[in-house]
């Protein structure tokens, strides 16, 4: 039996699923160039004040999933989905897709006290390195599927966790409901991932290595996209 769990998130969840997935973006060397004036422990008590509400953000079309120990409850790592909106939902009942990976709706009170307090949440990353940006955005228009696909937008395991097959499991449920739907899946990377969708059957469509030495970087700001391919295909849209 896994010692682990795949199950969906609720807004309950924000901040454990903030403190899973700041630490895992902090070992990011390009990521973190955004947060240098914050401390790790200041930023994760932010993001869990704007979980919630990012839960609950356009329930239609995004999934949520959360890897749990199956011991302690602990959340071990976390990934979010975007589906395409035509595909969301069932032409026949109009039910959702991927019902199981839907976050759950709250009552408006809840929803609306979430959204405040989301709103009183500090956000001020350093955007001295954003022109590296233009480049990155360029590249992912060139190489983005022209048909529908699913997106991969968000994919965190603490540090603690890693290598320990959290991370594939997560990609895994994408990638069996991608083969479900028919859709690929798109992805773009930080360079900690690319050996993880390489092994998980996941083809790298582009890479961009930039030099982000001026901005107190490493000196390389890599930026990689993947393509899955399902095991059958839909009709182009």
């Amino acid at each position: 039996m896994s010692p682990f769990l795949i199950s969906q998130c609720n807004v309950d969840d924000g901040a454990a699923l903030a403190a899973n997935s700041i630490p895992a973006f902090w070992a990011d060397a390009n990521w973190v160039l955004a947060w240098r004036h914050r401390t790790l422990e200041y930023h994760i008590s932010q993001i869990a004040l704007r979980f919630p509400r990012n839960l609950l953000n356009n329930r239609e079309t995004l999934r949520h999933q959360k890897a749990v120990d199956v011991d302690t409850g602990r959340i071990l790592g976390y990934a979010r989905w975007s589906l395409p909106a035509a595909y969301a939902k069932d032409p026949e009942d109009d039910t959702p897709i991927w019902p199981e990976a839907q976050v759950p709706s709250v009552e408006p009170e809840k929803e609306a006290e979430i959204r405040r307090l989301a709103q009183t949440v500090v956000w001020d990353p350093n955007n001295d390195a954003e022109v590296l940006s233009e480049p990155i955005d360029a590249l992912k228009k060139e190489v983005t599927p022209k048909t529908p696909y699913i997106s991969l937008e968000y994919l965190a395991v603490h540090p603690d966790n890693q290598r320990k097959g959290v991370g594939s499991a997560l990609v895994k449920s994408g990638m069996e409901q991608a083969d479900k739907m028919g859709l690929k899946i798109f992805v773009h990377a930080f360079r900690e991932g690319v050996e993880l969708y390489k092994k998980m059957g996941f083809r790298l469509v582009a890479e961009l290595i930039q030099d982000d030495s001026a901005y107190g970087g490493s000196g390389e700001y890599g930026a990689y996209f993947f393509i899955y391919e399902p095991t059958k295909k839909t009709n182009p849209a």
